[in-house]
C-alpha cells in the first residue's frame, strides 16, 4: 500500500525496509525498559498484538489521506526522500515497535538459565510457522480471492484472537514476580560478551543480504511472479524455524553454547556455498519445462521443491543461531526479557544493513558472484570473532569462563578451526557466476541452452551464418532493480532481457508492434509535442517519436538506471539514438510514482513496461494508474500501452483490457498478430471520442515533413496509412459482452498481478485474439474518408481475419 505512495523503485524499497526493521530493532530494546517485568507476560504479549491490529486498520484507512499530503510535496530532491522517510515512520513504526517487543514481552516467561531460554528458540520456531502458513494465505488466497481490505481484516482478526487468548490464559497460570529489579546491566556488558552480539549481528547481516541475493535469483529461474516472492519467503521461513527448533535443543544440552555458535556458523560458510553451488551450477539446468505442465499448481509443487532444496541448509542453521547466541548470554541476574531485546535488536541491525546494503550497494557493484563470496566469508568472520578466543593459548581478561582448559582439546579446535578457514577460503573460491542464459530466458533456460554460447562476448566477435550454438550474449548487468542482458543471433537480430524473458528486440514482429505504439499514438493526434515513454527497454518506442516532426520533448521514465544508460544505445539503428536526441530527458524513477508526482501534462503517454505477471508491474494497469495519466493528458491527448496475449490466459486479457477501458471508454485494441495468429497488442485511448480520417492521415505521411514517419512505417511492413489501421481488432464499445465477467484491476485487489502470476506458464493467444474478434464490426463510428479508401480498409481488415 505505501509503495503506491512512495513509489516501488530500490530508493523507496530501502527506506520501507529499513523503516520496518529499524522499528522491529527499537521495539525490541525499548520493552524492557519502558515495562516492568512485574507485569504478566501473557497480559503484556496480548495488549502488543491488540495494537497491532489497531494499528492495521489504521493504516488501511490512513494511508489514502497522507497520499494527498505527500503528492502537495513530492518531486522536491532531497526533500522528496525525507518525506518518503517521514510517512514510512508514521505508518510502519508504530505496528514495528510493537512487534519487536512481543519477543522480550513473552522471553520474561522463562529462567535465565540455558535451559530456560532454550525454550525461547521454540518460541520463536513456533512464531515463524505461524509466518510461513501467514505468507502462504496472503500470497496464494487473501490476496489473489479478496483484496488488501480482506487480508487486513483477516490479519486484525489473527492479531485479535492471540490477544484475547492471551488475556483468558493470563488469569489461571500464574506468573512469579521478581522480587526485586534484576541487576541485569553488569551481566549484559560482561567483558567478552560483545563477541557474541557482533556475531550475530553478521549472521542476521548475511541471512537477509542472502535472501536479497537468492531471492533475485529463483525469481528468475521460477518467473518473478508475486507466488514466487511468496513460496521463496515460505521456504526461507521453514528452515529458519527448523533451525530454530534445533538451536533450542543444542543450546538447552551444549556444554558450551558460544562454541555451539561459532561452529553454526562455520557450517553455515558450507551451507552457502551449497545454495551459490545450486542457484548457479544445477538448478538452472533442471530439465524442466513449465510450457508442459497441465495446471498452474504443479509448477507451483516443482517450485516448492527447488525452493527448498536450494536454501533449507543455510536457513536452518540461520535458525539456530539465534537460540544459542541467547543462551551464549544467559546469566542468572539478567532481566530475560532485557537480554532477548539486546540480542535480537543486534540480529536486526544486522538484517537491517544486509538487506539494504546487499540489494542498493552490493549486488549493483559487484553482482551476484561476488555477493555470495561475501556471504560465505561473512559466515566465516563471524564464527573466528566466537572461536578465537576459546581456542587462544593466552589468557584474556573476561573470557576465561569460556576458554577450553585441556590443552589436547585446546589443540584440536585449533586445528579444526585452521582447516575451516582453509577450507571456507576454499569455497569462496569455487562459487561460480550464474549462467547469462539465466538472466536472460529464465525458467526456460534448460530448453535453450543447446542455443546458447556458454560465456559473453563482444558483439563485433558474434560469428554470422547459421548452425548451433546460434545465441551470444554481448552484454550482461545486475542492476538495483533488474537482472538484464543484451543477444544477439548470427543471423544479426539483437534482444533485450529482463526478469528471465525478451523484453524488446529488433526482430521484426517485435519491431513492428514497437513502432505501431509510437506510430500510431503520434498520428492519431493532431499536433503531439510533448510525450512521455513508461519503460524505455531499448529504445525503439520512444525513437519512434523522434521522426515525427512536431514532437519538441520526449521524457523516458524507467526504474533501471542500465537500461537508458547501457541498452538502449545498442540498439541506436532502431530507435534513431533517441537517449542521445536534445529532446529526451532521461528520470530514472519507477512510472507511477513519476506520473503520480510530476505537474507536467503531456500529449501523449506510452506505457511499455516488463510483462504483467512480474510482481509489481500490475502497479502500472491499476484502475487508478490510468486515471492517473488521463489526468495527466492535455486536451485531445492520448494514451496507448503495449499488452502481450502470450504468456496469459483470457481472463488475464479481459482484466487488462476492461481495467483500461473503464478509464478509456472510447479504447481501441490494435492487434499484432503473426499470421492470423495472436500475439500481442496495443491499446489506445483518449478521452474524447476517437475519429479518424483515413484520408487526412495518409495525405499527413504523404507530406516532406513526415517523410522519416513513413520510412519508419515502411521499415517494420506498413506502406500506407491504410494498412497501420488494417491492424485494428476491436473497440470498447463492441466488447461489452466479452468483457463482463471480467474483474477489474484496482489498487486494492492487484488482480491482474495474481491472474497473470498464476497463468505465466499459458500460452493462449491465437484464442484470446479470436475471442476478441468474435466481436469485430467495422467501426464507422471511429473510421471515415472516402468511399474507395475505406472499402480498401474493409478489405485489408477482413483478409487478416476480421469477419
Amino acid at each position: 500500500m505505501l509503495q503506491f505512495v512512495i513509489g516501488s523503485s530500490s530508493i523507496s524499497l530501502g527506506v520501507l525496509l529499513g523503516t520496518y526493521m529499524g522499528g522491529m530493532c527499537l521495539g525490541s530494546i525499548a520493552l524492557p525498559k519502558i515495562i516492568s517485568p512485574r507485569r504478566h507476560p501473557l497480559r503484556v504479549y496480548a495488549l502488543l498484538e491488540l495494537g497491532i491490529g489497531i494499528i492495521g486498520v489504521v493504516v488501511l484507512y490512513g494511508v489514502p489521506f497522507i497520499d494527498r499530503l505527500y503528492i502537495s510535496y513530492a518531486g522536491l530532491g532531497n526533500l522528496d526522500i525525507f518525506l518518503r522517510a517521514v510517512i514510512c515512520v508514521v505508518f510502519l513504526l508504530p505496528p514495528t515497535l510493537l512487534m519487536g517487543a512481543t519477543l522480550p514481552a513473552i522471553a520474561r516467561w522463562v529462567e535465565t538459565t540455558p535451559k530456560g531460554v532454550s525454550w525461547l528458540g521454540f518460541f520463536y520456531a513456533g512464531n515463524i510457522v505461524g509466518a510461513v502458513f501467514g505468507c502462504l494465505l496472503a500470497g496464494f488466497y487473501l490476496l489473489r480471492v479478496h483484496d488488501m481490505v480482506i487480508a487486513t481484516y483477516a490479519a486484525v482478526a489473527i492479531n485479535a484472537a492471540v490477544a484475547i487468548t492471551g488475556l483468558i490464559l493470563a488469569v489461571p497460570v500464574p506468573y512469579i514476580k521478581p522480587a526485586q529489579k534484576p541487576m541485569e546491566t553488569s551481566a549484559v556488558h560482561a567483558p567478552g560478551l560483545w563477541a557474541i552480539y557482533v556475531a550475530i549481528a553478521m549472521s542476521g547481516l548475511s541471512a537477509l543480504g542472502a535472501e536479497v541475493v537468492w531471492t533475485r535469483l529463483l525469481s528468475l529461474m521460477l518467473g518473478g511472479t508475486v507466488y514466487t516472492f511468496s513460496i521463496i519467503l515460505a521456504m526461507f521461513l521453514v528452515g529458519l524455524a527448523i533451525g530454530s527448533s534445533l538451536g533450542s535443543v543444542i543450546s538447552r544440552y551444549a556444554g558450551s553454547p558460544r562454541m555451539a555458535l561459532g561452529f553454526c556458523q562455520l557450517l553455515l560458510s558450507g551451507a552457502i556455498a551449497w545454495t551459490a553451488y545450486m542457484l548457479s551450477s544445477s538448478l538452472p539446468y533442471w530439465p524442466i519445462d513449465p510450457s508442459l505442465s497441465p495446471g498452474p499448481w504443479y509448477n507451483f509443487q516443482l517450485d516448492l521443491l527447488r525452493c527448498l532444496w536450494a536454501v533449507l541448509p543455510a536457513a536452518c542453521l540461520w535458525g539456530a543461531s539465534f537460540p544459542i547466541a541467547i543462551a551464549s548470554v544467559v546469566s542468572p541476574s539478567q532481566d530475560a526479557g532485557r537480554m532477548v531485546g539486546h540480542i535480537y535488536a543486534a540480529n536486526t541491525i544486522g538484517a537491517v544493513i544486509g538487506s539494504i546494503g546487499f540489494s542498493m550497494i552490493v549486488i549493483p557493484l559487484l553482482g551476484t558472484q561476488l555477493s555470495q563470496k561475501i556471504l560465505i566469508g561473512l559466515a566465516a568472520v563471524s564464527a573466528l570473532i566466537v572461536l578465537v578466543p576459546v581456542f587462544s593459548p593466552f589468557p584474556t581478561k573476561g573470557l576465561l569462563a569460556y576458554k577450553v582448559k585441556n590443552a589436547a582439546a585446546r589443540f584440536t579446535g585449533t586445528v579444526v578451526l585452521a582447516g575451516s578457514i582453509v577450507l571456507a577460503a576454499l569455497l569462496i573460491r569455487a562459487v561460480a557466476g550464474i549462467p547469462w542464459g539465466l538472466i536472460a530466458y529464465g525458467r526456460f533456460l534448460p530448453t535453450m541452452a543447446y542455443q546458447l554460447v556458454p560465456e559473453p562476448i563482444k558483439e563485433e566477435d558474434v560469428p554470422g551464418g547459421s548452425g548451433t550454438p546460434d545465441t551470444y550474449c554481448i552484454y550482461l548487468a545486475e542492476g538495483r532493480d533488474v537482472s538484464i542482458a543484451v543477444t544477439k543471433t548470427k543471423s544479426g537480430t539483437r534482444s533485450f532481457h529482463g526478469a528471465g524473458k525478451v523484453q524488446a528486440s529488433s526482430d521484426p514482429l517485435d519491431m513492428r508492434l514497437q513502432r505501431m505504439l509510437g506510430h500510431i499514438s503520434a498520428l492519431l493526434h493532431n499536433k503531439p509535442e510533448s510525450v512521455l515513454v513508461v519503460a524505455c527497454g531499448a529504445g525503439v518506442t520512444a525513437g519512434s517519436f523522434v521522426v515525427h516532426p512536431d514532437v519538441k520533448r520526449i521524457v523516458i521514465c524507467d526504474i533501471e538506471p542500465l537500461v537508458p544508460e547501457y541498452v538502449a544505445p545498442m540498439f541506436a539503428k532502431e530507435n534513431y539514438g533517441v537517449v542521445d536526441d536534445p529532446r529526451t530527458e532521461i528520470v530514472i524513477d519507477d512510472g507511477r510514482h513519476y506520473i503520480h508526482t510530476t505537474n507536467e501534462k503531456f500529449d501523449i503517454i506510452t506505457s511499455d513496461p516488463i510483462d504483467p505477471w512480474v510482481k509489481g508491474c500490475a502497479a502500472l494497469n491499476t484502475q487508478e494508474y490510468y486515471q492517473m495519466c488521463r489526468e495527466h493528458l492535455k486536451p485531445g491527448g492520448v494514451m496507448s500501452l503495449w499488452m502481450p496475449f502470450y504468456e496469459s490466459n483470457s481472463q488475464t486479457a479481459k482484466s487488462l483490457i476492461s481495467t483500461f477501458f473503464k478509464v478509456f471508454p472510447n479504447g481501441i485494441i490494435w492487434s499484432n498478430d503473426s499470421d492470423g495468429s495472436g500475439y500481442d497488442a496495443v491499446l489506445f485511448g483518449m478521452v474524447e471520442p476517437i475519429r479518424i480520417d483515413v484520408d487526412e492521415l495518409q495525405q499527413r505521411l504523404d507530406r516532406q515533413d513526415h517523410t522519416l514517419v513513413a520510412e519508419s512505417l515502411r521499415d517494420v511492413g506498413f506502406n500506407s496509412a491504410v494498412d497501420l489501421l488494417a491492424t485494428y481488432a476491436g473497440q470498447a464499445g463492441d466488447m461489452g459482452l466479452w468483457m463482463q465477467d471480467a474483474q477489474i484491476n484496482t489498487d486494492r485487489n492487484l488482480r491482474l498481478q495474481y491472474l497473470a502470476g498464476m497463468w505465466l506458464n499459458s500460452y493462449e493467444e491465437s484464442e484470446i485474439l479470436k475471442e476478441i474478434l468474435q466481436y469485430y464490426r467495422f467501426p464507422d463510428n471511429i473510421f471515415y474518408g472516402s468511399v474507395e479508401t475505406l472499402d480498401e480498409l474493409k478489405r485489408l481488415l477482413n483478409s487478416a481475419g476480421r469477419l
